[in-house]
């Protein structure tokens, strides 16, 4: 049993350095960066950041600053006995990640999810991709790409489902690990995240299920490179609500480089690949 179980460890430990390496080749990673700068030198798509912007704060100040206070003690005190010295840490990244998913969950179905919409709509609007986005809305002329906007056709699909959320508790006591574990954690949500951030470009496609599954795998690394720099900068308290626009931004930015076909074999821009090298 024991020889099982240490066989089954090494065959996971080795998929998930395969899933690594692909992803940093891929340099996927940079569209998020990617979409931080583009955010902020296109301020028309500031808008659904700004009217989403007061509920969101107090929201997400309120979920960190409850998990801070009921949580971080005890998780601390277990993990002084897994983590040593790295407790206080390790502990601290914990929080933070189960206050940005919390938030993330109850954010994203309740307060942000068509601003979200409406910011990749105005990002492929900007990018002249006007076809692809009346697949799911109506489309108006003049103004800028947020003005453009008309009525969704296709209502954005449910992010979060039961299981995702299951899957994130069954991952939770990876972090019990010191170090190696937590990466491992941060890891998975991104394998998971990536993908769903392509979740609005798959249904203007009219992808079904079996095509979009074919395409994820098909770039499995790039998506968890992706999602995996997503998750790091919505862990930031607070500024976690900015990055979830930012991210959807590099995401649509992504999504436009997939319809120009300007996409290598990895599943990322060669431009983007190019910047990578350099600043390796």
């Amino acid at each position: 049993m024991a020889d099982k179980i240490k066989e089954v460890a090494v065959e996971e430990a080795e998929r998930l350095k395969h899933l690594t390496t692909d992803a940093a080749r891929s340099a996927a990673y940079l569209y998020p960066i990617r979409g931080i700068a583009y955010f902020l030198s296109h301020r028309s798509l500031w808008k659904p950041l700004t009217s989403k912007l007061a509920p969101t704060m107090t929201l997400g100040l309120g979920i960190t600053t409850f998990m801070f206070v009921f949580t971080y003690l005890p998780q601390a005190a277990v993990m002084a006995f897994t983590s040593g010295p790295l407790a206080a840490i390790t502990a601290g990244l914990l929080v933070l990640s189960e206050s940005s998913t919390i938030f993330t969950i109850l954010s994203k179905t309740f307060l942000i999810d068509d601003a979200l919409v409406d910011t990749f709509d105005g990002v492929l609007l900007s990018k002249n991709t006007t076809d692809l986005v009346s697949e799911g809305r109506q489309v108006k002329a003049g103004g800028d790409p947020i003005a453009k906007l008309g009525k969704l056709v296709k209502s954005p699909l449910a992010k979060f489902t039961p299981k995702a959320i299951i899957r994130y508790v069954m991952y939770l006591p990876l972090n019990f690990i010191p170090v190696v574990g937590t990466v491992i954690f941060v890891l998975l949500q991104g394998k998971r995240t990536g993908p769903v951030a392509h979740t609005r470009y798959f249904q203007l496609k009219r992808w079904n299920k079996d095509q979009q599954e074919k395409h994820i795998e098909q770039y499995r690394g790039a998506y968890t490179g992706f999602g995996v720099a997503a998750v790091l900068l919505e862990l930031v308290p607070l500024a976690s609500i900015f990055f979830a626009f930012t991210n959807t931004v590099g995401a649509a930015l992504w999504a436009v480089d997939i319809e120009r076909q300007h996409i290598t074999e990895e599943g990322t821009a060669p431009r983007l690949r190019e910047q990578a090298k350099k600043a390796e």
